[in-house]
């Protein structure tokens, strides 16, 4: 998992548009509406450049990126200025195609990638169900990477906003598997808190051959190795472990 999140991490800090500095700044991929203001020639539908301009009748290339539609509008006046096509040029930018201000989903996600991130859809259930939902096998406990720094939100926190560049990654949900004399053998999802007792009664009981006394658990532990135990009906479980239930020797 911390190898899994370190990829992520280094992923979004070179996605395009991390760093972008405000959330209504433009960026790459956006389209804008610039109307020259009784200069019907100059007015143009234009997308902004993986280089950050667009094209301005007369002037050619002006850089907008990173500047809000204002500043953009500003901009273009004084390019209009310098180059003398203009006296007093009046300028207005409007953002008509939001394409910069993006999020990804990664991991157990249906349709996972690059998703726009719009006042509609700015919320992360939001996202999540734009991707199509979480895909089978898929924890709640979703993955956020903001600013290099990963933090664990639940995929229903409509509460929680997200902000262009956040990665949201959804990794496999912790599970237990149950063999031996049980009545349904698995993986089933670990709940917190979770007993040997509980675990057995997920995967239907005891079969009449088995036995309450005769319970093994095996678990990684910290070291990397596995060790098998002799567990109890009160013993929480943990992600991962597995639990086989023996035959009754009577």
């Amino acid at each position: 998992m911390i190898r899994i999140l370190t990829v992520l991490v280094t992923l979004a800090l070179a996605a395009p548009g991390f760093a972008q500095a405000a959330a209504d700044n433009l960026g790459a991929g956006d389209t804008v509406h610039v109307t020259v203001f009784q200069q019907p020639d100059l007015t143009t539908d234009a997308r902004i450049s993986d280089a950050g301009t667009i094209s301005v009748p007369l002037v050619g290339n002006v850089k907008v990126a990173g500047q809000s539609t204002r500043e953009a509008a500003e901009t273009i006046v004084k390019a209009l200025k310098e180059g003398q096509f203009l006296k007093s040029p009046q300028v207005a930018v409007a953002l008509t195609t939001v394409r910069s201000r993006q999020v990804s989903i990664l991991g157990l996600i249906v349709h996972p990638g690059r998703y726009p991130l719009e006042e509609s859809h700015a919320r992360l259930p939001d996202i999540i169900a734009a991707a199509g939902g979480i895909a089978g096998g898929g924890t709640e406990d979703v993955t956020v990477i903001r600013d290099g720094r990963p933090q664990t939100v639940n995929a229903l926190a409509k509460d929680f906003e997200l902000k262009a560049g956040d990665t949201i990654y959804v990794d496999r949900a912790p599970v237990f598997y149950i063999y031996g004399e049980v009545a349904h053998s698995g993986a089933y999802p670990v709940k917190a808190g979770m007993t040997i007792m509980q675990a057995i009664s997920v995967g239907g009981g005891i079969t009449p051959r088995g036995s309450e006394n005769r319970i093994k658990l095996r678990r990684v532990e910290g070291d990397g190795k596995t060790r098998e135990y002799d567990a109890k009906l009160v013993d929480v479980i943990k992600p991962d472990d597995v639990i086989f239930v023996k035959e009754s020797l009577f």
